[in-house]
């Protein structure tokens, strides 16, 4: 196919579209710029509340463009951002929450301010809460760029359609995959390079709970992989380093992985041994 051929073809493709697409800079400019209104004051410029009012107005004034981008629909787009606006403060409630329960648990965390600002988990459930409420608000592009440039930021990939409960902990985080109908309790504690994955399912199954349901209380170590809509984890679990789970588990159970080390003095090393890369 000659270039020109090929530049028909995709303008005509383009004319054709009829997705519209919020804009990907605007819409990072959003989350960091709202995230830091929210839980990173300047020290050396403190806000008075008539201050703060003007530049919460501009934050919903930023969102309503991004979400006219996607409905096409000025008074659906006055409805979604007011009822949004409406929730930020539940939300802001239940992210202190969360960052308050890593300063408990972790025993680096040496202040709540540290939590807020140097800890990508925080960052990646932080944005996985504004996202999820556009998604239930039934916006769903905005809310999947908001959550892929948290993964592209911190390489925890939280699907804005997931459920997940109060006073979550995300330790370390890199690497960790929580699908889109995972549903996951109060108090759950997970560490780096877990998935709460899908098993294969064909797209006609796209609709149906794909993804596992985690209960309260459970503490999943690093790189546990647990798939599966019917697979439920029973409240107060421990599931181990390295377990791959498709079956559910009882209540207050502890799910480890075995492996066998063997440890020997390299001296002398066999012949099989001696090779070169």
């Amino acid at each position: 196919m000659s270039i020109t051929t090929f530049i028909k073809s995709l303008h005509l493709h383009h004319l054709q579209s009829t997705t519209s697409f919020p804009d990907k800079e605007l819409a990072r400019e959003f989350i960091d710029g709202f995230f830091e209104f929210l839980f990173m004051p300047e020290k050396q410029k403190k806000l008075s509340e008539y201050e703060m009012s003007k530049e919460f107005i501009s934050y919903k004034s930023h969102l309503s463009t991004l979400i006219y981008d996607v409905v096409a629909d000025g008074d659906r787009t006055q409805e979604i951002a007011d009822h949004f606006f409406d929730e930020v403060a539940n939300i802001y409630d239940a992210l202190q929450r969360d960052a308050a329960e890593v300063l408990k648990f972790d025993p680096a965390a040496e202040s709540l301010e540290e939590v807020l600002m140097a800890y990508p988990g925080f960052y990646a459930t932080a944005v996985y809460r504004f996202s999820h409420q556009l998604w239930k608000q039934g916006v769903k592009i905005l809310p999947r760029v908001f959550a892929e440039y948290a993964h592209s930021k911190t390489g925890i990939d939280i699907h804005p359609g997931a459920e997940i409960g109060e006073y979550f902990f995300i330790d370390h985080g890199t690497g960790i995959v929580i699908g889109e109908t995972t549903l996951i309790g109060d108090r759950v504690k997970i560490y780096q390079g877990v998935t709460l994955g899908a098993l294969s399912v064909n797209k006609v199954e796209a609709k149906i709970k794909r993804h596992p349901t985690i209960e309260d209380n459970v503490i999943i170590y690093s790189g546990a992989t647990i798939l599966g809509g019917d697979t439920v984890i029973g409240h107060d679990s421990v599931i181990g380093g390295n377990v791959w789970l498709t079956n559910s588990v009882l209540p207050n159970s502890i799910v480890y992985h075995k492996s066998e080390i063997s440890i020997r003095d390299k001296n002398p090393l066999p012949d099989v041994l001696n090779f070169v890369i």
